[in-house]
């Protein structure tokens, strides 16, 4: 069966020295990774730029995991996101709990969520499959919009703040920048180590058959329904990480980050920097947030030059920017 993604790419046997450089590539992706990110808050121009690329990259990441190796495009993913930051607030500003315990919540919050959303959407199909998650995730935006008491409703969820890591026989301060960005990067680093070893398993083969020819994994014998309700839940969670992240970050849930508005962005993300690509999704998070960054100072309108970017993006790039560039080296 023929799967595309960057760590076959690596494998295809071009013009030697190439094919060597992408084997290698694509076996220290991770540290390769890892490393690039270690480097951005030297290069952009704001520690506060460097961490939201972080978590948006990591919920881009988590998005990836379902569209761009599963085939399934769901325009709820907010859900996930915004489920992890409430939960991780609401038990840090609400019950007192330390940091780490807050981030298992919501870690749990967003697989339980990830569980009952995916039960029902994984009997759809197409788009289909994309508005059952919409609706759901519209469904969670308002329950948080009503629940008003737990989550500040429009105003959105306040009176929290993690200003020190605590760990055994050391701390760390939590409000510098710095240690702010390389703290969350480890975490990130974590997940992305997690999903290297999903996508080399024998599961990660089997998401991959499922999205080029569902009918023919499911002949071959493989429980389509059920690694798709996997593949939705590890996506998930992921995002529901990011979305905890966020939380610890920014000491404020806003409203908005359930709203399906934060679902199309995540979608635009993925596939400004490639989906079915590695590190793609953090290049696309950078792009998306650069520009927002730039246009942002020249208009109150910026929406409607991203927007322009990104259609001629899906017509003329529709690998993305770090796809593209795998294909271009790879002809080479």
């Amino acid at each position: 069966m023929s799967i595309v993604r960057d760590a076959e790419i690596a494998a295809t046997p071009t013009r030697g020295g190439f094919a060597t450089l992408f084997s290698n590539v694509n076996r220290w992706r991770v540290p390769l990774s890892v490393l690039a990110l270690c480097i951005l808050p030297w290069i952009l121009p704001s520690q506060a730029l460097a961490v939201n690329v972080l978590i948006y990259g990591l919920v881009a990441v988590g998005y990836n995991l379902l569209f761009g190796y599963t085939g399934l495009l769901s325009f709820g993913h907010a859900a996930f996101f915004g489920a992890g930051a409430y939960a991780t607030g609401i038990a840090i500003g609400a019950f007192g709990v330390n940091w780490f315990a807050a981030m298992l919540i919501g870690l749990a919050v967003a697989a339980v969520l990830s569980v009952i959303m995916g039960v029902l959407a994984i009997r759809t199909r197409g788009i289909y499959f994309s508005m059952v998650t919409l609706a759901l995730s519209q469904l969670v935006y308002y329950s948080a919009l009503q629940a008003s008491s737990w989550t500040g409703g429009e105003n959105g969820l306040r009176g929290f703040t993690v200003s020190v890591l605590n760990f055994p026989g050391f701390s760390l301060n939590f409000l510098d920048p710095m240690i702010k960005y390389y703290a969350i990067m480890v975490i990130v680093a974590l997940a992305l180590w997690f999903v290297s070893r999903v996508l080399n398993s024998p599961f990660g083969a089997v998401i991959e058959a499922i999205r080029e020819n569902e009918t023919r994994a499911r002949a071959c014998g493989y429980d389509v329904e059920r690694t798709k309700l996997l593949s939705f839940v590890l996506s998930g969670i992921l995002c529901g990480l990011a979305g905890t992240l966020s939380a610890m970050h920014l000491s404020i849930v806003p409203l908005d980050s359930l709203h399906y508005h934060t679902s199309g962005l995540i979608v635009m993300m993925t596939l400004l920097g490639g989906a079915g690509s590695f590190f793609g999704p953090f290049v696309g998070a950078l792009a998306f947030l650069s520009m927002e960054d730039v246009f942002s100072l020249w208009t109150s309108n910026w929406q409607l030059i991203v927007g322009v970017i990104f259609i001629l993006f899906v017509l003329y790039l529709p690998k993305g920017i770090w796809g593209t560039l795998i294909s271009w080296w790879k002809s080479r």
